[in-house]
């Protein structure tokens, strides 16, 4: 059975239309109270969160490891409601960036001591949007209408203070207590968002439409309008790019965000000017500066690539020397003997490396290297590797037998006899 783009690409197009329409709306808030980095620093928290988690040996992405995120979410919105004063002599902007900081670092610390820990910081970073199931679609799409019902019960606080925080003060308003719940509802969405999206993600979902329906018009419902339209169109095309230029997902959809913003900000600067003419001729004046400063970094780079050549050759021509008949999985992996891969896969502890070392068997034998990403789905304790084994299967096999990455050998015994039944027919 032949897949198609949309039958790999659905799910995480409607994951991507459920988060642009909860986080246009709440990046609007951000905005408007001038806390741009709030959404980076409690998604830095409730990554965190999950971090602590796996370092106790709880998994992204299972049910101990949402509320651990979850209740460091809590913790931070408890702090910047904490951190808000009516006369501020420290920008509250400034306690955001600290705590960024404070959970950032600490959790490089934790995951130090956590097997594969690189592996975890990246899949926080980027997240695996393209393999979100449409169970948790539908589980997210659920909390984000409890949230989003819960701020139009509640809009008239949540707006005024947003929009003229000194106003809600002078009537009487409570504005911690409001601030508070208004980051517990943040950490809510921000706790879903970060598991299938990413830390990377999640800000520019918060951010980019908001400022781009800022920039065109005041009134709300026509800033909704715009950023959910702006979220559909960049959805589609970034997640298009990926799949037909095979990049990571998460990545391609911000990189486009940051483009799409760009060309609407260039657009409302030529509209807006007096000279529509001198407006141009600055536009090309920094295009063609851009590509001046882009071409002088591309002579540096192959001047020094050019002169550390040779220095490059002698240390690696050394490092064959002493390494001797002893050699690495890298070097290993450009082999194409059946034999040699084998004792490579053998030889490594590394999961994320014997997927590649899968990968070039399955080039060279199929039913060799195939048989091997069973295996690793048996073998490998990490969700999310077991889930990128799983796509590499479903390649070859158009199916996923039923199995479920996030359940163990026991729990997915039957898909584990349907994959042993398909590896049999293969020649």
């Amino acid at each position: 059975m032949h897949l198609s783009i949309w039958d790999i690409m659905a799910p995480a197009f409607f994951e991507c239309l459920i988060l642009v329409g909860i986080h246009s709306y709440l990046g609007i808030h951000v905005i408007k109270r001038k806390v741009i980095f709030v959404d980076l620093a409690l998604a830095q928290v409730a990554a965190l969160g999950t971090t602590v988690g796996f370092l106790f040996g709880i998994m992204p992405g299972t049910t101990g490891a949402y509320w651990f995120s979850l209740g460091f979410a809590v913790l931070g919105a408890a702090i910047f409601s904490l951190s808000r004063f009516r006369h501020e002599k420290i920008p509250q902007e400034a306690i955001i960036g600290l705590v960024y900081a404070l959970a950032a670092a600490i959790a490089i610390l934790v995951i130090d001591k956590a097997p594969h820990g690189a592996e975890h910081i990246k899949e926080l970073l980027t997240g695996s949007i393209l393999w979100v199931k449409w169970k948790t679609i539908f589980h997210a799409a659920l909390v984000y209408a409890g949230v989003g019902l819960f701020h139009f019960i509640f809009r008239d606080k949540f707006l005024l203070i947003s929009n003229d925080p000194e106003k809600a003060y002078q009537q009487g308003l409570n504005v911690r207590f409001w601030d508070f719940l208004f980051y517990v509802s943040f950490g809510i969405v921000i706790t879903h968002s970060v598991g299938t999206a990413g830390v990377l993600l999640v800000f520019v979902f918060l951010v980019v439409p908001a400022i781009t329906s800022i920039m065109i018009t005041d009134v709300l419902w026509k800033q909704l309008v715009i950023g959910w339209s702006m979220g559909l169109v960049v959805s589609v095309i970034g997640l298009y790019i990926s799949y037909i230029a095979d990049l990571p997902s998460g990545p391609t959809v911000v990189t486009f965000y940051g483009l799409m913003l760009l060309l609407v900000a260039l657009t409302l600067f030529v509209l807006k000017a007096p000279s529509k003419t001198k407006a141009l001729a600055k536009i090309g004046l920094g295009v063609a500066a851009t590509i001046a400063v882009a071409f002088g970094f591309r002579f540096i780079g192959h001047y020094f690539n050019h002169h550390g050549h040779h220095k490059h050759a002698e240390s690696h021509l050394q490092a064959e020397v002493v390494t001797g008949e002893d050699q690495s999985v890298t070097h290993d992996l450009n082999e194409t003997e059946p034999e040699t891969l084998l004792k490579a896969y053998s030889k490594t502890e590394d999961w994320a490396e014997r997927l590649e070392i899968s990968r070039k068997l399955t080039t060279i034998n199929k039913k060799l290297g195939l048989s091997k990403m069973v295996q690793l789905l048996k073998e490998c304790p990490y969700p999310f590797l077991r889930e990128e084994v799983l796509q590499e299967i479903k390649k070859y096999s158009g199916q996923d037998f039923g199995y479920d990455s996030l359940k163990d050998f026991k729990e997915n015994k039957k898909a584990f006899e349907q994959m042993e039944a398909w590896l049999q027919t293969l020649n």
